[in-house]
């Protein structure tokens, strides 16, 4: 080792152990400050779950264990089907996909030179026939002027009937007195016949006059009957082309379109469907186990998955008489084999309010979760004590009935 490493090493060992600095007197009191802070902080927590946990059970005990709630539930329209009810080439179509159209728009046109046709000639069928009838009424008073003249004659000749029997009487007297010749009786006599014959002939005549005008009646009235067959079918006529043109029986928006311009229609066939986003509701599928405190009339939250910042409060309006398995196609039959119990559901029907509606946010088949306020609901109500409910329904199915009687006959 050479000199110079031999002093370092000697200076090392006699300078002694590093030098620290000496401790912050303030460091014990940051510690016990963070110590107090964290003290406080839990309370904190603990007292806000403790609010929290009372506000829970304070709304559950007042509105949380009243509610049934399912998610399960759809957005329902009654769309209408709108179908060609006469055949033809579509000539054109006046709406677009996803348009709102009212009630009674024209929606599409189907060719109707054909059907004017057929209108022209039942016009001209009609036409025809009420000449008819008037030529036939002309004929009737023309025959009533003959039973008149039939009359007219057999008076004549009963006049006339008259005089030859009076002119045979003298005859008679006469010859009896050997005042008048035999040739004169008996001419007498031949007038007197000659004169009943008449007589019996306008007796006939007038007969056969009545029975020509009771003939032209029955012309006359066959006539009209026929007039109203032509009358029928010219009404028919109008209707059929009436139909080439497709309405709308209702307000509501286009959807499904199923035609073009130039495609040929039968009878029936499927146009678009016409659906009324100011009419929609709600068909909820609850288990049959959540049916026991639900009424008619009862308030419904409802929260659409595609509308989340809309609140929507509803009603509800209906219960589903059965099942939905009950009016599947093929009914489940558990009278054979082995058995597992399966919680039935059902539908039940939310009427959504009509300025909701009337903004047409919702659309049918949209997913909805509601949740029904049974909290009005008698412990010994159920959705079999519905007498009450069904009776004020019935009601209220004429004034139904004579409502919708306007659009079935558009």
């Amino acid at each position: 080792m050479s000199q110079r490493g031999t002093e370092q090493l000697k200076a090392g060992q006699t300078a002694g152990p590093p030098a620290f600095p000496e401790a912050d007197p303030a460091k014990p009191g940051l510690g016990a400050a963070l110590k107090a802070n964290r003290k406080r902080l839990l309370m904190g927590v603990a007292a806000l779950a403790v609010a929290g946990l009372g506000w829970w059970g304070f709304n559950y005990a007042t509105t949380g264990r009243y509610l049934v709630s399912t998610d399960d539930a759809y957005v329902r329209a009654d769309a209408t089907t709108l179908a060609a009810k006469v055949s033809g080439y579509v000539a054109r179509v006046l709406v677009d996909d996803n348009s709102y159209v009212r009630a009674g728009a024209v929606i599409a046109r189907i060719d109707d030179g054909d059907y004017r046709l057929a209108v022209d000639a039942a016009r001209d069928k009609v036409a025809t026939q009420q000449a008819t009838v008037a030529r036939i009424g002309r004929q009737v008073e023309a025959q009533q002027a003959g039973v008149t003249q039939a009359q007219a004659q057999l008076t004549s000749s009963q006049a006339q009937a008259r005089r030859a029997q009076l002119e045979l009487e003298r005859q008679q007297k006469l010859a009896g007195n050997a005042y008048a010749s035999q040739q004169t009786l008996e001419q007498a006599q031949a007038n007197r016949d000659q004169a009943d014959a008449a007589v019996a002939a306008g007796n006939a005549a007038v007969a056969a006059a009545l029975a020509n005008v009771d003939v032209f009646k029955a012309q006359q009235l066959e006539a009209a009957r026929t007039l109203d067959e032509l009358k029928t079918a010219q009404a028919k006529a109008e209707r059929d082309l009436s139909f080439t043109e497709i309405r709308a029986p209702i307000d509501g928006v286009i959807g499904n379109r199923a035609v073009k311009v130039g495609d040929f229609m039968q009878i029936g066939q499927r146009f678009a469907s016409l659906v009324p986003l100011d009419d929609v509701y709600i068909d909820a599928n609850f288990k049959e186990t959540q049916l026991g405190r639900l009424r008619p009339g009862q308030p419904v939250e409802v929260s659409v998955d595609a509308l989340p910042e809309h609140d929507i409060e509803g009603r509800v309006a209906s219960m589903s008489p059965a099942s939905g398995s009950v009016f599947s196609l093929l009914p489940p039959d558990n009278a054979t084999g082995n058995f597992t119990k399966i919680v039935q559901r059902i539908p039940v029907r939310i009427k959504v309010p009509a300025e909701v509606a009337n903004r047409k946010l919702l659309r049918p088949g949209m997913s909805v979760v509601v949740k029904v306020n049974t909290r009005s609901a008698d412990d010994r109500t159920n959705v079999a004590d519905g007498g009450a409910w069904f009776a004020a329904k019935a009601a209220e199915a004429p004034k139904q009935s004579a409502s919708n009687e306007p659009s079935l006959r558009r």
